[in-house]
């Protein structure tokens, strides 16, 4: 058993060195201004340029983690019947386990004395904050600084001047967005394809340039990649997911909001076209300079 669990120790460590190989080699690929077809989540994107990840970036990595801490904050904790601490769960690696299991989900606080301090309607913004910096950062601690050892050795940090959304872009190229092919493969909840409001919208999106299309793809997708076979390919976080308007049925005065885990957009009745390319151009530049919309 300790033969097996020195190799398996073995094994995880020489897994870092891919990491670290990994970032050397999308570093020189930005260095020699090469394109590259890589796809990474926005939460690791930021981890690249230093920039601290937010509850948004959770819906890319786990849906129902985010579902549940998006209740929390929207949801009064005695309503949800919720009784928590500064505490989280995490798979932990030990090769040397004495019962042979070499991983264990172990109970892991997320703050100093965190399992003995109860999470309140006036800190649990706080608890969800730690959530997110646990499972996105902490969680993979190891690997993001392997990877970023690798980077770093190619490219300097002046590579910080760049959003998150720039970033994919650098690495990954400006994908050509075809709007036809976009519109034959979207789904409609509340609207239909007639619907004043759905026509106005593809109207925008027909005179919008293809950096503005791009914006736009990163906006509702959560990526600038367009599928090798179109927009009848593209994926959501449990499989193939197709592009899809739904309606808001709040306020005309509210942003359309995209939900990325389901290449989704929600859009209020706007009553023409040039308030629906207002507010619309308005959330994917909020975006871009980084207000999360989700």
């Amino acid at each position: 058993m300790l033969e097996n669990a020195v190799g398996m120790q073995a094994e995880y460590e020489n897994s870092l060195q891919y990491f670290t190989f990994i970032g050397r080699v999308i570093g020189k690929a930005i260095h020699d201004s090469q394109l590259m077809d890589v796809r990474f989540t926005r939460s690791f994107y930021k981890h690249m340029l230093g920039v601290p990840v937010s509850l948004a970036d959770m819906a890319a990595f786990d849906p129902q983690i985010h579902k549940s801490l998006q209740m929390i904050l929207e949801h009064q904790l005695e309503d949800l019947g919720l009784d928590l601490s500064f505490t989280t769960e995490q798979k932990r690696f030990d090769p040397f386990a004495a019962d042979g299991k070499v991983e264990k989900t172990e109970s892991v606080p997320l703050l100093e004395g965190g399992d003995d301090i109860e999470v309140t309607e006036d800190n649990k913004a706080e608890y969800v904050k730690l959530v997110c910096e646990h499972k996105l950062t902490m969680g993979i601690k190891h690997q993001i600084d392997a990877f970023m050892k690798g980077f770093r050795d190619v490219i300097p940090e002046y590579i910080n001047i760049f959003t998150e959304q720039e970033l994919e872009l650098l690495i990954s190229g400006l994908p050509e967005v075809d709007v036809n092919d976009l519109k034959a493969n979207c789904e409609y909840q509340g609207y239909t394809a007639a619907s004043p409001v759905v026509l106005n919208f593809w109207r925008c999106m027909e005179g919008m340039t293809q950096s503005e299309l791009a914006c736009f793809i990163m906006f509702v997708t959560g990526t600038a990649k367009v599928p090798l076979d179109g927009f009848a390919s593209l994926e959501g976080m449990s499989g193939p997911q197709k592009f899809q308007i739904h309606r808001d049925h709040g306020s005309r005065e509210r942003l359309p909001q995209a939900h990325t885990c389901f290449n989704r957009i929600d859009l209020p009745l706007y009553d023409s076209k040039a308030e629906l390319n207002k507010y619309l151009t308005m959330a994917i530049q909020m975006e871009a300079t980084g207000f999360d919309i989700d």
